[in-house]
Formats: C-alpha cells, structure tokens, sequence
C-alpha cells in the first residue's frame, strides 16, 4: 500500500456542456469578465472559477467561497406604497362621496315616500253666513254695486253707484259725473258697458245714469231712513281709489247731521244740502254713490262726503278718519224717481231769501232779494205765512237751526207740498208760523 495519500478529484457543482444555448433565467446577469467565461483561464485567482482536474478545458466550476457570486436573485422591480397624506386624502374624498350619495338618496326617499310631513288644519266648513252679518249683507248686495269711471275733458275719476231697476238705471252722486264726456260701467262680476246720463242735480248731489243691453241686473233693495237709529249697524260698499268692491263696516253715528258741500264755482250753484247720516264706516274717496246698508242689506244712505282734518293741521291725516256722511235713501228715492221721469230733480222752498252773512243763532231772512227783490217773494209760500224781512227762524218742527244752511237743510230734507212748522224770532219775541212748501226747479 502506497503512503502516498490519493486525492479524488474536486466535485462538479456546476457545469454547462459545450454548444448549449445560455440558459440563464430573465434577469439573471451574464458572467463578469475574469470569471473563466469569455475571460482568461486558469489564472487562479480567488473568486473565479478554475477548471475541475480532468474536465474539459472550457468547463468551469462553482466556487462557493468566492468575494462575488457568480449569481444574482431576481426580486423584481420594487412595488410603491402609500404614504399617510395619500391615505388620509382618499378617506376624505370617500367620506364626502359617500356623505352626498346618502344626502341625495335620503331626499329621494323622503319625496317618493308615502308619508309626508302635513301640519294640522281646519276642515272646508259650510261657506254659507248668515244673512245679517257683515259677510251675508255683503254678498247679497255686491251683485248691485258697480264701479264707474268716467273720462272728463280735462281729468278722469273713480265712482260708485249701485242698480236701482232691471231697465238698467244706477243712482250715484252728481259729483262723480259732473264734467263726464264719457262713462263705464263695471260690474262685480268684471263685465264693463257704456252708461248715458240722464239726469243729476247738483244741489242734492245726486245723478241718474243708465246702462243698456244688461241681462241678469239686481236691483238693490231700497229701505227706509226714518227707521235708522244711533248705533245700527251699517255695512258701505264702493271703490276706494279704484279698489272696486271694497266693502267696510261700522255704525249709524248720528243722524240729521246738516252738511254742505261743493262750491267750487264760487257762485253757490253747485253747493249740496244734505241733512245727512253719519257713519264710522270707513269712506274714501272712490266710495262718493255707493250705498250704505243696514242689517237686511236695504239701503238706508248714499255715501257722498267725508270730514277729514283740517288743512292747516300738520297732523293731518288724509283719507277717513272715521266720519263720513251719506244722503238718506227717503231723498235720494224721491230725487231719483224725478231724475229718471224728467230728467231734473224740484227743490221744496218757503219763498224766501236769507242773510248768509248774518252770524248770530237761527237764520235771519234779508232785507233785500237778489237783484233788489223783496226778500219775501209776493205770493209765495213764506208770505202766505206770515215771514217778514228781518225775522229770525230759529226752529223748523221743533228742531232748533244754528244758521242759514241748516234752515236750507232742513226744508230740502222734505218734499214740495209737505206742512212745516217755523219758530220765528221778531222784535224779540218768538211766535210759530205754519207753511206749505212751494216747489222750484232745481239744477
């Protein structure tokens, strides 16, 4: 046995036989120089591959010890993570997105669900009200009322009347239609006609005018002013600066309330007597021919006139302040009745002429007439009384007179032919003279 150690050749970890393809997997890095493939062989140095004793030249073997691998892991291209500002931002966003679709999904469900919020209400009662409230006059009488405007040559204006007959005449106040060149009818219900005048009378403020080719017109139902006391309930009805069908209510204030009006001529032959009927019935300009109503929704006045604050007040209110004045029907009916048979309305009278100037208690007869008259017209109704020039009238049936136009008043308050009884002061004593009124034309 030899004392020589035999030594077996080194183990082939790794060889690639000559002529095959290059193998490598993707990725893997081809040979560094120097490592025995396309490098020198056998320089032995530590690191690189050296040919196993016996195998072919070309064959290289593993060297696990070497300072650089021969190989290299493929951990493939590096994955990008989230940052905290990314991941914050996107819970952001999908809170809002999911915020909006909730919203939008809650009001879809709430306007397509069969229950809706509703609050609590009276149910639809009978519309009907009783005929004698302010609702039940009013609707009864609105059918009759009409608004009128009429076009003048120089201004336009607002009025209001009311049906008296189915023929289609409409009472209203002689100052709506005074200076009308042209005049239009509106009824409650909107329709608008043409309307003719036909007759007014500037000292009772009254005017007829007459609508033609009106089917279905109501008459409203005339009542009796005597029957009118303190403190009844009264409803107006009128177009207060064109605010047609206007209705206000109030009370009978006072009655026989002498009132004049007009003047503007300056000759006195458009002034109105009117002893009148006094309501807080709120009336504005526009409400001028409207009726005035009691509690059967009857007419009882005509609204004509309003007392408004003093000019000179700088408080002054304009409008209503609560005192209004309106023609008792009882005139009005009589005026009217001659307006629409004549075409003109007659004044009672006592034949005399009266001193406006005088300033004490009651109305002082002149001394002289128009144009150097007698006072007393030879004949008349006065004369035959008894009246002298100079006497004071202090009283007509018992109810004292203040002045000239209250005596006015009250005679214009009665028809021609009707007795009167006069409390005359003379030479300072009082006595009573007994007259029929006369009649005259009036304006």
């Amino acid at each position: 046995m030899s004392d020589s150690q035999q030594t077996d050749p080194a183990p082939q970890w790794w060889s690639r036989p000559e002529g095959t393809a290059d193998s490598r997997r993707d990725g893997v890095p081809a040979p560094r120089p120097g490592t025995g493939e396309g490098g020198d062989e056998g320089s032995g140095a530590a690191g690189q591959a050296v040919p196993a004793p016996g195998a072919p030249a070309d064959a290289v073997r593993y060297d696990p010890w070497g300072v650089q691998p021969l190989q290299v892991v493929d951990r493939g291209r590096d994955r990008p993570g989230f940052r905290l500002w990314q991941v914050a931002a996107l819970a952001a966003a999908t809170a809002l997105f999911a915020g909006g679709i909730g919203g939008y999904v809650g009001v879809l469900a709430e306007r397509q669900s069969s229950t809706r919020l509703e609050l609590p209400q009276a149910a639809v009662a009978d519309k009907g009200r009783a005929p004698d409230s302010v609702a039940g006059i009013a609707a009864t009488a609105l059918p009759g009322v009409v608004t009128l405007h009429v076009r003048g040559a120089k201004s336009s204006g607002t009025g209001t009347g009311f049906v008296l007959d189915p023929q289609g005449h409409i009472l209203t106040n002689n100052h709506v239609v005074a200076d009308a060149k042209e005049i239009a009818v509106t009824f409650s219900t909107g329709e608008s006609v043409t309307a003719e005048l036909v007759g007014r009378d500037s000292g009772y403020d009254l005017a007829v005018v007459k609508v033609s080719g009106v089917r279905g017109l109501r008459p409203l139902s005339l009542g009796n002013s005597e029957n009118v006391k303190v403190g009844d309930p009264v409803v107006a009805i009128g177009a207060p600066f064109d605010l047609s069908n206007t209705v206000t209510a109030g009370i009978i204030s006072a009655t026989g309330r002498p009132v004049t009006a007009g003047g503007d001529k300056g000759d006195g032959s458009d002034i109105s007597y009117v002893d009148a009927l006094q309501t807080d019935a709120p009336i504005n300009p526009g409400n001028s021919g409207g009726p005035l109503l009691d509690a059967r929704a009857h007419v009882v006045g005509i609204n004509s006139a309003i007392r408004g604050a003093d000019k000179d007040d700088p408080n002054r209110q304009g409008g209503s302040i609560g005192l209004g004045f309106a023609i008792p029907i009882n005139q009005g009916k009589r005026v009217a009745e001659e307006l629409i048979a004549t075409g003109h309305a007659t004044h009672p009278v006592i034949g005399v002429t009266l001193d406006m100037d005088y300033t004490g208690d009651g109305a002082r007869v002149g001394d002289k007439g128009e144009d150097g008259k007698p006072s007393v017209t030879a004949g008349g109704p006065g004369a035959r009384a008894g009246i002298r020039p100079g006497d004071v009238i202090t009283k007509v049936d018992g109810q004292r007179v203040r002045g000239g136009d209250e005596l006015i008043i009250k005679i214009r308050a009665h028809r021609p032919g009707d007795p009167l009884t006069l409390t005359v002061l003379r030479d300072g004593r009082e006595r009573t003279l007994d007259v029929v009124l006369g009649s005259a034309n009036g304006s």
